[in-house]
This record gives C-alpha cells, sequence and structure tokens, in this order.
C-alpha cells in the first residue's frame, strides 16, 4: 500500500526536487475541473458527463474523475477537449489553454499580468463572431464614457 503524498504548502517548493515541483505545477486542467466539483454549485462527474454527451462529445465519469485527480497521462484529443469545455460549461479556448499548460508545459505570455477573470472573458470574445465583438466593444466604450462623465 503506497502512502499518499506530503501536503506541503507552496512556499516550500524551492525545498523539492525540480521535477516533483513542475509536475505539481502542472495539473491546470485537473484543477479546473476540481474547482467547478467543488464550488459552491457542486457540479458532479455525472453531470459533467451528461453535458459533454448532450453536446455531443461524450466523455464518461469515470474520465472526468480521472482527470481531476490528475490521473490521466496523455492530452486530451481534441473532441474529447470539447466535450470536458461542455462539460464545465467553459469556453473551448479556456480548456485548451489549461490542458496545454498541464501536457504540454505551455507557458502563456500573451495575456500575462492579467487575472483569471480577463483571461475568460478574453477566450469568451475570441469565440464571438466580429458583429458580436464589434457590440462588446461598443458597450465596454459606452460604459467607459459614462464613467468619464460621472467624474
Amino acid at each position: 500500500m503506497e502512502a499518499p503524498a506530503p501536503d506541503l504548502p507552496r512556499d516550500h517548493a524551492e525545498q523539492l526536487p525540480e521535477d516533483l515541483v513542475r509536475d505539481m505545477d502542472r495539473d491546470a486542467l485537473s484543477q479546473m475541473i476540481r474547482d467547478i466539483n467543488n464550488d459552491s454549485r457542486g457540479v458532479s462527474y455525472q453531470q459533467m458527463a451528461d453535458r459533454a454527451e448532450a453536446a455531443g462529445f461524450p466523455v464518461s465519469k469515470p474520465y472526468f474523475q480521472k482527470l481531476a485527480t490528475n490521473s490521466v497521462a496523455s492530452a486530451p484529443t481534441p473532441e474529447r477537449l470539447q466535450g470536458i469545455a461542455a462539460g464545465l460549461e467553459k469556453p473551448l479556448p479556456v480548456v485548451q489553454r489549461a490542458a496545454a499548460v498541464q501536457y504540454l508545459d505551455y507557458r502563456a505570455t500573451e495575456l500575462s499580468g492579467y487575472d483569471e477573470d480577463v483571461r475568460v472573458i478574453v477566450a469568451h470574445l475570441a469565440g464571438m463572431e466580429k458583429g458580436e465583438i464589434r457590440r462588446w466593444k461598443a458597450m465596454i466604450e459606452a460604459d467607459e464614457r459614462a464613467k468619464r462623465n460621472e467624474d
């Protein structure tokens, strides 16, 4: 029987072997699934699987469970990523990025310095058609003008 891994705080990372630290930091997709499973909505793995199935990209409940524990050794296929995105109700680019971070050691630089909310907003916009993007841009600019007029 294997002993559980020690639960070390992140500030002790410099005391751990470099390859272990790298692996601990590479679970972006797994963490996303755990967060949704554990948040106030408490979305079950079965609900995630049902959403994926309804979207036409089936992903099994056991696969979501394995992903959540970072027990999947290879990157999901593009079709499976679409099912995961549907199951999590997240934009596909957000899920693709998390998978790239976890499985391909991808380091995003294009939105560095921004928090997760900003990255999610940008990912939503990236999936929209040009007309929708223009509409959102107009709304944001109108909001900025209104704020300036209040001052």
